[in-house]
């Protein structure tokens, strides 16, 4: 495991990268623990940070991570130093605590716990899964495959993974759009595939009563709310169940 970690992670120049995710990952898993231990009130935990009588929300302390993480990081020159991997793990937790109330920040009101509040989960998700195709050698646009094709050639694939990634986001299809951007068959799908009803692909080009606006919402019954439900379900059982209704 050593061995494998120092080959494919240090020596590939992913260390920093790791230590990121690593962090995020445990940062998030912690403060969606703390929140909800507090959510249940339960005397063994500590509570809200409430100096004065002011909740104090834990984005706060993780931009001041991210700062720390981020500014520390920037002075370190050695990536595969101890240093370099502890910036990288700052910044990674300091992440968390932001993207964990991603909708809080999005919408200028407390929706944590409403359905509303979903949305910082889907994005830790989404994050976490980018990541990990980064951690995995894989880069955005294809880059890496055409480096060496010279400079039309490296302009002709961005234009057509950015085309066909940007219609698959037009879409309604996040995660086909972007995970499209490393692995360009998957934009290609999501791209010629019929849009989400709710999409602006849909309101602008499917006319109302039309065979694609029916055919797109039937897919949307059959397929895409199945698999909202098991990533709904997943994501109660990790972050909480919303109370709140809207």
């Amino acid at each position: 495991m050593g061995e494998w970690f120092t080959r494919e992670i240090a020596d590939a120049g992913r260390l920093r990268l790791a230590c990121f995710l690593i962090a995020f990952i445990a940062g998030f898993l912690f403060i969606r623990f703390s929140v909800r231990m507090i959510r249940r009130q339960v005397r063994w935990w500590p509570g809200n940070v409430t100096p004065g009588g002011r909740h104090i929300h834990h984005v706060v302390f993780g931009l001041v991570f991210m700062c720390v993480g981020g500014v520390s990081g920037l002075a370190v020159q050695n990536g595969s130093s101890g240093w370099a991997a502890v910036t990288a793990a700052v910044f990674g937790v300091g992440t968390a605590l932001v993207l964990d109330e991603f909708a809080l920040v999005l919408h200028l009101e407390d929706v944590y716990w409403s359905e509303q509040g979903r949305l910082s989960v889907e994005v830790v998700f989404i994050t976490i899964a980018l990541c990990g195709l980064l951690l995995l050698g894989l880069r955005p646009l294809g880059l890496d495959d055409v480096a060496g094709d010279g400079f039309w050639a490296i302009v002709v694939v961005l234009v057509l993974d950015m085309l066909v990634a940007s219609v698959a986001l037009l879409k309604g299809k996040v995660w086909t759009g972007l995970i499209g951007l490393f692995i360009g068959v998957v934009a290609v799908v999501g791209a010629v595939r019929l849009a989400r009803p709710d999409s602006p692909w849909a309101r602008r080009r499917y006319l109302p009563g039309s065979r694609k606006e029916r055919r797109a919402q039937v897919r949307e019954r059959r397929y895409r709310r199945p698999v909202q439900r098991l990533g709904d379900w997943l994501s109660d059982l990790i972050a909480g169940r919303p109370s709140i209704k809207p």
